[in-house]
């Protein structure tokens, strides 16, 4: 089956840029009708759809992100990858990557989505 996963720095200071990037196997991030997204859950909220990225490539953000996220991939690699610029400890949460039908655009329930990765923690901290 699909899989997913996350990486990147755990600690990121305050006005840096957060990266993180998903690794997909089991399935490419090419194959048709994928929507491959990233969301996140701050402590003590609920889960955010910050934005993602097509099978063929076309990106699309959450509005009260879309100034701050930039959504990319390397198919060569099978990731895609978020940039988060400016960040405050707000952004504190954990970070996932998830992929599902088209329909998933904007989504920020987990039934929307088939697959998912285990999250990973980024703190924002000085």
């Amino acid at each position: 089956q699909v899989q997913l996963q996350e990486s990147g720095p755990g600690l990121v200071k305050p006005s840096q840029t957060l990266s993180l990037t998903c690794t997909v196997s089991g399935g490419s991030i090419t194959t048709k009708l994928n929507y491959w997204s990233w969301l996140r859950q701050p402590p003590g909220k609920g889960l955010e759809w910050m934005g993602g990225i097509s099978f063929t490539g076309t990106t699309h953000y959450s509005p009260s992100l879309k100034s701050r996220a930039s959504i990319s991939r390397d198919t060569s690699k099978n990731q895609f990858t978020l940039q988060l610029s400016s960040v405050t400890p707000e952004d504190t949460a954990v970070y996932y990557c998830a992929s599902g039908p088209p329909s998933s655009v904007g989504e920020s329930n987990r039934d929307g989505y088939d697959y998912w990765g285990q999250g990973t923690q980024v703190t924002v901290s000085s």
